[in-house]
């Protein structure tokens, strides 16, 4: 025993001493090289490119594109974006490392927000699988796929907390809470980088958008925000500070500004907490074209100011704005701009590529059988079906129509979504091929034993988009195929409907006003129901939508949202009961859009309610026309099985702030299946020096359960669980009053209390 413990400290005695040692050997081989550059060089790593030209095909001879190409072999970029696959990514990199004079390599990067060709549900959706270890996962599969096309940098994971679905990038997250939100900002930080950043098939991670950015005013893109400094430290900041603790390579400042300081050039985040109090030793890059956004913000006269800002401010990388290239220089000489902020972005770059490993091989990425091999593979699309599963929430489920029967049942699948092969696979599918999603239709038809008959009922869109940036044209006149699909749903037994967002609909640029169903979903739905009130509703979107009919009408409710390229297989499992649902909401879904935002840990107010002396007056906090609660409430799923919660059980009473109580609650599994629960602990602060929310998300536990099986699961609460960003500004667990909930989702009555002594 002795001798084991020896052995395993002498271990991570030399583990501690390489990585310090590999850690200076670093630092030196940077500054080695920092001290040959000369200061256009420097600047030169601070600038990045979109692609521009035909990477294998001849040189650019003219224009933005020649001088671009000319820069690239002086050596005066240090990345490339949207450029991709080996053939792509070798030929720029020979051109910088072989052609400029001190061949310093370049970072490709790519969007692989929720996989690279193959696509993986989207993040909100992985987040309601609440699968911490499938999550990283996820990541990690993406970024093999994404290194086997030569890429080494992502720009991902999106870690913004969003309150509001009506901003279409909550796709990207994962949803409203901060403390889940930082667990899901690891996971994918350590699935794309992996334990060594040299290996070939980790790429580099980003932690986006710093700050604030889903906290945009009425949820429109790019829009600007005010928030508090309770609501900054407390709310938005905990996945980015989780993000940076677990080592991630990269900062993404964000397009809005912050209290009035565009994010891009905000010092106060960017030096004084994130390169300051956070001590990150990476490197912070500008959004696409944010440090020229900053004019039209109204924040920098011109180009030059904008550079000088967004130097001053801590960005340390300028993407696709050729602001850096072409002013930074200029504003050193004159005095403007300190030599010391461009040689400590400089530095932080060529870190990041050393960690690469680029400057021991700049092609190791690049390795043309890897990616053959690799792309589409089994290994990936498995995973991918895997992950679609644990992110499908069961919504509603009256007289158990779910699962379906396997078997001599006539069933009617109606929907615009329902053979479609583009939407499921959701926004950022750059790189995926168009129409390589399996669709509802394809996999429903394996199950051969039922009568499946499919009608379209509506055209969702006019047309599929050309591409990315293309505005989504909804159909709402052409209501060609209703009649059609009335008939179908009244001779069959079961109807089920694919409703929902087309998956560009949801994503960067694609804020909503309106939550309901686009186009003429809704009327199909309703003429549908007239004739077959057994209706399974299959809702496949990038946010909550508002199901207020829905839920007052339709039986059986999925959420499904854009799962990715193995969608329809995932969702037809689902339905016949071959994979029991589990997911839980990460977001709250609203009964009207007049709610946002919307979220479980709202604070009480002066006037929490009606009850008491109050009851029957106007006077409290609420809406004439509208419940406060939300229809769908955070943490919310069912299941084709049932769960009973004992009561709550602590340890103790009381706890001093060295000492940790125990929560245990028993599980049971009271049905017929055999499930899985996603078990949650949420605390509230009763008293405090500034208002607490009225719980708080804390733990949560999955536990998988066999028919009539229980299970006691156990929350271990401690000072650190307790602290905020409190009125005295700083973090801290103040002594007194505290509540324990523990249940099914976030509206649980569970309780039981403690104290916190001095």
């Amino acid at each position: 025993m002795v001798g084991k413990l020896y052995r395993k400290r002498v271990l991570i005695l030399f583990i501690f001493l390489t990585n310090v040692s590999y850690s200076q050997n670093t630092d030196e081989k940077v500054e080695k090289l920092l001290s040959q550059m000369t200061l256009t060089e420097k600047i030169g790593q601070m600038n990045q490119y979109n692609g521009f030209w035909n990477f294998t095909g001849p040189q650019p001879i003219s224009g933005d594109s020649k001088k671009k190409y000319d820069q690239l072999k002086k050596g005066l970029v240090g990345s490339m974006l949207n450029v991709r696959g080996t053939e792509n990514v070798r030929e720029v990199q020979r051109i910088a490392v072989e052609e400029s004079r001190l061949g310093i390599p370049l970072l490709f990067g790519f969007d692989v927000i929720h996989g690279y060709k193959t696509q993986s549900p989207i993040p909100l959706a992985e987040s309601a699988s609440w699968d911490i270890k499938a999550i990283e996962r996820s990541a990690r599969l993406a970024a093999r796929e994404a290194s086997a096309a030569g890429l080494n940098w992502t720009f991902a994971p999106m870690v913004d907390i969003s309150r509001d679905s009506r901003w279409g990038r909550v796709m990207e997250g994962a949803g409203e809470d901060p403390f889940l939100a930082s667990m899901v900002a690891s996971a994918r930080v350590r699935g794309f980088q992996g334990t060594d950043l040299s290996y070939s098939n980790t790429i580099l991670a980003c932690a986006k958008h710093f700050a604030g950015y889903g906290y945009v005013e009425a949820g429109r893109d790019y829009n600007t925000t005010e928030i508090s400094l309770n609501t900054l430290y407390n709310v938005v900041l905990p996945p980015f500070k989780a993000a940076a603790d677990s080592g991630v390579g990269t900062f993404m400042n964000s397009f809005n500004d912050l209290n009035g300081i565009p994010s891009t050039a905000d010092k106060f985040l960017q030096r004084d907490i994130l390169k300051g109090l956070w001590k990150f030793k990476g490197f912070v890059v500008s959004d696409w074209g944010s440090i020229r956004e900053m004019i039209d913000h109204g924040f920098a006269s011109d180009r030059k100011e904008a550079g000088r800002l967004a130097v001053f401010g801590g960005s340390d990388m300028d993407m696709e704005s050729s602001i850096y290239i072409e002013e930074l220089e200029g504003l050193v000489n004159s005095g403007k701009i300190s030599t010391d902020y461009i040689d400590d972005a400089v530095r932080r770059i060529l870190r990041a590529k050393y960690l690469l490993g680029l400057f021991d091989d700049p092609y190791r990425y690049i390795d043309s059988n890897r990616e053959k091999r690799i792309i589409g593979s089994k290994e990936i699309l498995d995973g991918a079906l895997d992950m679609a599963k644990k992110s499908i929430v069961l919504l509603k489920n009256e007289d158990n129509l779910l699962p379906l029967k396997k078997k001599d049942q006539k069933i009617a699948l109606i929907g615009p979504l329902a053979a479609d092969k583009n939407s499921p696979l959701g926004n950022w599918s750059i790189a995926a091929e168009k129409g390589s999603a399996i669709s509802v239709l394809e996999a429903m038809r394996r199950y051969k034993r039922n009568d499946l008959i499919y009608k379209q009922g509506v055209r969702l869109i006019n047309k599929v988009p050309d591409g990315f940036h293309e505005e989504v044209s909804i159909n709402n006149t052409d209501r060609i195929g209703i009649d059609e699909a009335v008939l179908a749903a009244k001779e069959a037994e079961i109807v089920i409907m694919i409703l929902g967002e087309y998956g560009y609909q949801s994503g960067e640029g694609r804020s909503r006003a309106n939550l309901d169903f686009p186009g003429l979903q809704q009327e199909l739905l309703e003429r549908v129901r007239e004739v077959n009130k057994n209706i399974i509703l299959v809702v496949m979107s990038g946010r909550p939508l508002i199901l207020n009919w829905a839920d007052e009408n339709i039986p059986a409710i999925v959420q499904a949202w854009h799962l990715g390229t193995q969608s329809g297989y995932a969702i037809s499992e689902v339905l016949y009961g071959d994979y029991n649902p589990s997911g839980k909401l990460t977001m709250s879904f609203p009964r009207s859009v007049g709610q946002m935002p919307l979220y479980y840990s709202r604070k009480s107010t002066g006037r929490p309610g009606a009850d008491g002396e109050d009851q029957g007056s106007v006077f409290w906090s609420h809406y004439q026309d509208e419940k406060n609660s939300p229809l769908y409430p955070f943490g919310y799923g069912l299941s084709y099985t049932s769960f009973d919660y004992s009561q709550i059980t602590l340890t103790d009473s009381k706890m001093s702030p060295d000492e940790t109580i125990n929560a245990d609650i028993t599980i049971t599994n009271t049905g017929k299946e055999k499930g899985k629960e996603v078990v949650q602990m949420y605390i509230h602060d009763r008293y405090a020096s500034a208002t607490r929310p009225i719980r708080e998300l804390k733990g949560f536990q999955i536990v998988e359960l066999d028919p009539g099986e229980s299970k006691t699961v156990t929350f271990k609460i401690d000072e650190s669980l307790l602290k905020f960003y409190s009125g005295n500004n700083r973090w801290e667990a103040e002594p007194g009053d505290f509540d324990i909930y523990i249940g099914t989702n976030s509206d649980t009555k569970l309780k039981a209390s403690f104290i916190l002594n001095d």
